[in-house]
């Protein structure tokens, strides 16, 4: 058992290093998105920054889910059996996961903030948009290696360099596949996550939800 710890500790040093780091980034905007859309505050200048700070930080929650590669060379690291099952996996596995839930909540929190300024009509296309952008920022992550603040400290680069993959076709493929994925997963953890929140409504509210949802 000593033996097997070790080598989990060995593993666990050289390919999840990134873990809490990543899912710091991925945090931030998620933060960002209850202070701009969920608390009432007026859209000032300061409001304005936060926006665009939330922007660029955004693509690091679901860049997460590309962090699976991580996952697939510690498998072929020659790790035991049981360090990949009991350690590697779900660590891996419960990252990707907080880290793919951070930004399905902060574009929720997107969402209801255009529903209460009376908006609606717009929720679908910013989220559409939302996947868009957040897909080309993490092309520009996994494969260029940008971070969000190179906005800041180059710019030019970013630019000159993005547009450049935009207008390149294996670039533009992956982007779109990132859109599908970050559309489809989206999607489908919004239905579970309201889901999960209404259930907790209803269960603070004394209703049964089973009852509610089949009458």
């Amino acid at each position: 058992m000593e033996d097997v710890l070790r080598e989990a500790l060995r593993a666990l040093s050289s390919h999840s290093r990134w873990i809490l780091w990543n899912l710091f980034l991925a945090f931030i905007p998620l933060a960002l998105s209850f202070w701009l859309f969920r608390w009432r505050q007026a859209r000032t200048w300061f409001w304005w920054i936060g926006l665009v700070v939330f922007i660029a930080f955004l693509p690091n929650a679901p860049y997460l889910l590309t962090d699976v590669v991580h996952l697939i060379r510690a498998t072929q690291a020659g790790y035991s059996t049981w360090v990949i099952a009991v350690f590697m996996i779900p660590v891996h596995i419960t990252a990707i996961l907080l880290g793919t839930e951070a930004y399905v909540m902060a574009v929720i929190n997107q969402s209801y903030y255009l529903v209460q300024h009376r908006a609606q009509r717009f929720v679908l296309p910013a989220e559409l948009l939302t996947h868009a952008l957040c897909a080309v920022g993490v092309y520009l992550g996994r494969f260029v290696r940008f971070n969000s603040w190179d906005l800041v400290t180059r710019p030019d680069e970013v630019l000159i360099i993005t547009l450049d993959q935009l207008t390149s076709e294996r670039p533009l493929v992956v982007m779109f596949g990132t859109f599908v994925i970050l559309t489809v997963v989206y999607w489908v953890l919004k239905q579970i996550t309201i889901g999960l929140l209404l259930r907790v409504r209803y269960a603070r509210q004394g209703r049964n939800v089973f009852k509610e949802a089949l009458d």
